[in-house]
């Protein structure tokens, strides 16, 4: 959306044309807006029956429609009333100007949900401009003519769906909406009033044609044909050419730009020369601190392009799609392209299933191949056809995106062939609006994050996870069936999973919480255990017991003294008994031996005997008898009279605590390492992490599983992370994270998606100079 300045007067302007077609159009596009407004506070009715928790939020939605629908009607008047004066005084008014100019405070104080309400129109405006691409062309050609010869476009033609898109964002704009009841309405008015605004254009494109506007310029009608994929806008600017201002919208909208579109940048610029000085090099970078991609789009999207061309032979082997295609004449057109690729997003092939499944096979070259044996099925002779240079581009592109998210994020099984079935679909999105590479808030990269989100680490064992799963499932089975070239259903879907996700993250919560009190009564448990073996060991050492004593210390009063230290702290009076009786115990056992004869043994221990037989279980008269053993033994050893000794009664089979399992690690250190060897400075570091952070863990296969500090131990100090379904798989010291560290095996975690990731290990890939092109 760029504005075509005027300047100078306008002699050829006809206020009498101009007057006419205003009536002709305005009055019946407001009329459309207000018909089918009058018709929404039902269907918010009938969505609140069926929005769960959100049902409310409709409810006072439809309330708000009804007492606010004067001022709606008047908001979409003003804007496209003022568009139209605005052509009559020869500066046409620009709607990507106006739309980026209403939050005037920063780019840190545009809220989310209007962010996601001018994208929702932007896509609204795409979709019309798509359907009515050739009535919409010839109407800039006839009223710049009755304006005097102004250059008019989708950005300044005042009836435009780009200004009706405008008008329907301000129409609703001061309306006490939640977020998601907006974006619903937005997407029922280009629901309803696709076909009355179609009507409307067709009407005044006749009037003026009636009245001698370019007469000459008919309407041509295309013969019948079967149905097939519409073109996509702008097909001609190619990738290269891809305006910057079009590609992301305004820098407001975008925020600051992804860490791997900086580093690009700064790499680009550097190979390219273009760092003159650290100052003046920094002027022309997209996405510099502070700033946004803003009017530097087209420069990274130019970049890329070039990038591709350079490393495509280093790609391609002699069996690529495009050494095949050398010396063949004709490109596939935009309508077989897509056509292809819908049977392929219908039943993809067993070849680029299996692609999927593979580390090793290249998507970007499989589906080449796929589109070119593909093109056969509609009639085309695979010996004349190649791709389009800009095709093969969006190809190679979402072919090495995926193969990124695929080989480095924890994506196996059923996770993984999941997220492969979306690689034909986003191939269509790339060729029908590139922006999706560069634009942080294009809806089908929002929704490739939350699906990668939901997927990543995912087996599936809980309960959770399997209905994470499910809805998955659901979602990407309802994209690749209803995915028909209209990208508002990546809007819709994004939407409908976000809020599903809102609410699994309440669950991971919990999973969070319980994962930690796991952990703290295992450390809790080991530092119980470790005591009382410690408190054993201190007593009798290698000191030979008779068999009831020994016997006795080792299981019962162990396992009570482990207990006893667990539940009351180490300094609790219960631990204090348990260990006096221990110490009573062996000194009576040295009493005997000194032949003492005719002592009431363990006569003052009978009631702290009783609490540790009863510990495991032995009570009443089973105590008695086992308590009788232990005299019986003591007695026998004063006496010197080993026959009189007895063994303890049998006892129940009572485990003794053990240690937790051990934690498997996050990350395969190796025998070889030496796990001393760390850098102070990186330990330290983690000793202050805040909880809540997350760093990047990379198994020794490369994949990486971002792990969140979710707990750290007062006993050990050891950090707990957990993965994205808040359940633990790393917990380590300080010293051990450090070692990681120094492996390469941790890293800081960027929070740009799977999306910018998987885009920053193509540029990787794709970067010559480190030789790490494949």
């Amino acid at each position: 959306m760029i504005a075509t300045p005027n300047v100078g007067g306008h002699p050829g302007r006809d206020p009498a044309l101009l007057k006419m077609a205003r009536e002709a159009v305005l009055p019946g596009l407001i009329e459309s807006f207000s018909t089918v407004l009058a018709r929404f506070d039902d269907v918010l009715f009938d969505r609140a029956g069926t929005a769960g928790a959100s049902q409310l939020l409709f409810l006072d939605g439809m309330r708000e429609l009804r007492r606010r629908r004067d001022d709606i009607v008047a908001g979409f008047r003003a804007h496209l009333t003022q568009g139209w004066e605005a052509l009559e005084r020869g500066d046409p008014l620009s709607a990507e100007a106006t739309l980026a100019g209403q939050i005037e405070d920063g780019l840190s104080l545009v809220p989310e949900h209007v962010l996601e309400s001018r994208l929702a129109v932007r896509n609204f405006a795409t979709v019309l401009l798509r359907d009515f691409k050739p009535v919409l062309s010839r109407l800039d050609r006839r009223l710049g003519v009755i304006a005097g010869g102004v250059e008019l476009n989708a950005d300044t033609n005042p009836i435009s769906p780009e200004h009706i898109g405008v008008a329907i964002h301000e129409a609703f704009a001061d309306c006490e909406l939640a977020p998601e009841v907006r974006l619903v309405l937005i997407k029922l008015c280009e629901r309803d009033l696709q076909q009355p605004i179609g009507k409307r254009y067709e009407y005044l494109d006749e009037q003026l044609a009636a009245a001698g506007v370019m007469p000459q310029m008919a309407a041509r009608r295309p013969p019948p044909r079967a149905p097939s994929p519409p073109p996509r806008p702008e097909r001609e600017a190619g990738f290269d050419g891809f305006d910057a201002d079009t590609a992301l919208g305004s820098s407001a909208e975008e925020g600051q730009a992804p860490a791997w579109a900086r580093r690009f940048a700064d790499r680009w610029a550097e190979s390219r020369g273009r760092l003159q000085g650290s100052q003046t090099g920094h002027q022309d970078l997209p996405g510099d601190a502070g700033d946004s991609l803003g009017g530097n789009q087209g420069m990274l999207l130019d970049a890329l392009h070039e990038l591709l061309q350079q490393t495509r032979h280093v790609r391609e082997d002699a069996t690529s799609a495009a050494s095949v295609a050398v010396g063949q004449q004709r490109p596939l057109s935009q309508r077989e392209m897509m056509s292809v690729l819908s049977l392929l997003q219908a039943t993809p092939s067993a070849t680029l299933r299996a692609a999927i499944g593979e580390d090793g096979e290249s998507l970007a070259q499989r589906l080449k191949s796929e589109v070119l044996s593909g093109a056969t099925r509609l009639g085309v002779d695979p010996a004349q056809a190649r791709l389009d240079p800009q095709d093969e581009d969006a190809i190679d592109l979402v072919g090495m995106l995926f193969d990124v998210m695929l080989d480095e994020r924890d994506l196996e099984g059923r996770s993984r062939e999941l997220i492969g079935r979306l690689v034909v679909p986003f191939v269509k999105v790339a060729m029908l609006d590139r922006r999706m590479f560069v634009q942080k808030t294009h809806p089908a990269r929002k929704l490739l994050n939350s699906l990668a989100e939901a997927c990543e680490g995912n087996t599936g064992e809980s309960q959770a996870e399997r209905v994470l799963m499910g809805k998955v499932e659901e979602i990407i089975e309802r994209l690749v069936a209803e995915f028909n070239e209209n990208l508002a259903i990546f809007l819709t879907l994004e939407e409908e999973f976000r809020d599903f996700l809102t609410q699994h993250r309440r669950r991971i919560e919990i999973a969070e919480r319980r994962a930690a009190e796991t952990q703290r009564g295992q450390e809790k448990l080991e530092m119980a255990r470790q005591r009382a073996s410690t408190e054993l060991d201190r007593r009798i050492g290698d000191t030979t017991l008779p068999q009831a004593i020994g016997e006795f210390l080792r299981q019962p009063w162990q396992h009570h003294l482990t207990l006893t230290v667990l539940r009351e702290g180490e300094d609790g009076a219960s631990v204090g008994e348990a260990l006096s009786l221990a110490d009573g115990m062996l000194d009576e056992v040295a009493e005997a031996r000194r032949h003492i004869v005719g002592k009431p043994w363990l006569q003052a221990w009978q009631p702290a005997l009783r609490k540790v037989f009863a510990s495991v279980g032995v009570h009443a008269d089973a105590a008695t008898s086992a308590i009788d053993a232990l005299h019986d033994t003591l007695q026998g050893i004063a006496e010197s009279r080993p026959e009189l000794e007895r063994a303890l009664p049998e006892l129940p089979q009572v485990a003794l605590p053990s240690p937790p399992a051990q934690e498997s690690a996050a990350v395969e250190l190796g025998s070889k390492v030496d796990v001393s060897d760390f850098d102070n400075a990186d330990a330290d570091r983690f000793r202050g992490l805040e909880i809540g952070s997350w760093l990047d863990f990379v198994d020794k296969d490369g994949k990486v599983q971002a792990g969140k500090l979710s707990w750290v131990s007062p006993i050990s100090q050891r950090l707990l992370f957990v993965n994205r379904r808040g359940v633990r798989f790393c917990v380590a010291s300080p010293e051990e994270l450090a070692v990681m560290v120094r492996l390469g095996r941790l890293r800081a975690h960027i929070d740009d998606g799977a999306f910018d990731s998987a885009m920053q290990g193509v540029i990787d890939r794709l970067d010559t100079k480190n030789a790490t092109v494949h």
